[in-house]
């Protein structure tokens, strides 16, 4: 399905980005073009692929952009077959304290991202959203809401046989820039106390490569409008963070400090609505939420009795498989970046 197709992924430098390239860079894909506005992380990143993959690393091509700038979009569009838009808002203190900075990439720059697409006649785009946009609480996840609205509405204006437009959702990737695990274990290298925000909050969490498996299983199967969420597994943070400590405190000096709820944090997460499992497909390891592909004249849906609804219930940090410790563990211990960190720590 790739063979010769060129991908672009938007922000593309993230940790998103370098699990896509890790996936697909030795494959017979034909370019991925990494379009992002940081200039000194793409130039870090072309060095380590250069070192890394010297007989590839002429598949990857840089596009110095900006979502906000529907210009700079567009001159990374010509000849794109597929995109991945990754490119993000994502810190919830952040943007409680900047919103309308999370407006301008979110819900703003999926617009113009969409609508460049739809220009250039680019087949197949994929949109990652978050468990924060189902029941939003916070800035990050009202943007994201929107988001997914504005992807929604935008599909339904364009043939999926020209741009098939969907998205996916899901929870806390672990070991991704700017997550916790990688800030615990910062902390007890540095002799410091481990920092967590409430004990009993519980979080999905999935691996990077589960990410992209999720993104690839709806570049293969979703609808155009569909979103499509992973059956996630999730754990408290109590329990994360011990099993943390346990592999990286080997002379157990840190404590462990509870710091409280920062600005927009829920205690669970929200994968799957009440509101969206009245009509979501059970698709064995996914579900996929259809758009509503009605139109406003409502007076055609007039209808007597009750349809009837799927017996699903909202699908939720809390109600989904909670990890014990040991599952929590050979779970970090599968991901490579733990293995590395951890040979760090005892060589």
């Amino acid at each position: 399905m790739f063979k010769d197709k060129t991908l672009l992924i938007t922000g593309g430098t993230g940790s998103f980005g370098n699990a896509v390239l890790n996936r697909f860079l030795d494959t017979d894909i034909g370019e991925i073009r990494i379009f992002s506005r940081d200039e000194k992380k793409q130039d870090d990143m072309r060095h380590e692929y250069q070192a890394k993959f010297p007989e590839l690393s002429n598949k990857i091509k840089f596009y110095i952009g900006d979502v906000r700038d529907l210009q700079s979009v567009k001159n990374a569009m010509h000849g794109v077959d597929y995109i991945f838009h990754a490119a993000a808002l994502k810190q919830v203190p952040s943007c409680e304290f900047f919103p309308i900075e999370a407006v301008k990439t979110n819900v703003l720059g999926t617009e113009n991202v969409l609508t460049a697409a739809i220009d250039e006649g680019v087949k197949s785009v994929i949109c990652l959203s978050t468990d924060k946009a189902a029941y939003p609480v916070n800035a990050m996840g009202t943007s994201k809401a929107m988001m997914e609205k504005v992807i929604v509405a935008k599909s339904r204006t364009v043939s999926p046989d020209k741009t098939k437009i969907c998205c996916t959702r899901y929870g806390n990737v672990m070991c991704s820039r700017g997550s916790v695990i990688p800030l615990w274990i910062d902390q007890i290298k540095a002799g410091n106390p481990i920092t967590i925000t409430e004990p009993s909050m519980t979080r999905f969490i999935m691996s990077l490569e589960e990410a992209v498996e999720l993104v690839l299983f709806a570049f293969e199967e979703a609808q155009s409008g569909d979103i499509i969420v992973q059956k996630a597994p999730a754990c408290t943070i109590e329990v994360l963070a011990r099993v943390v400590k346990e592999l990286f405190d080997k002379d157990n000096k840190s404590d462990v400090k509870v710091i409280g709820i920062r600005h927009g944090e829920k205690m669970y997460e929200t994968l799957l609505t009440n509101e969206e499992c009245a009509h979501a497909v059970d698709m064995g390891n996914f579900y996929r939420v259809p758009a509503d592909k009605r139109d406003l004249n409502y007076d055609k849906y007039f209808m007597d009795g009750d349809e009837g609804r799927n017996p699903l219930t909202e699908f939720n940090s809390n109600n989904t498989q909670l990890l014990d410790a040991q599952q929590v563990k050979e779970k970090l211990l599968s991901l490579q970046y733990i293995r590395d960190e951890l040979k760090k720590v005892y060589e």
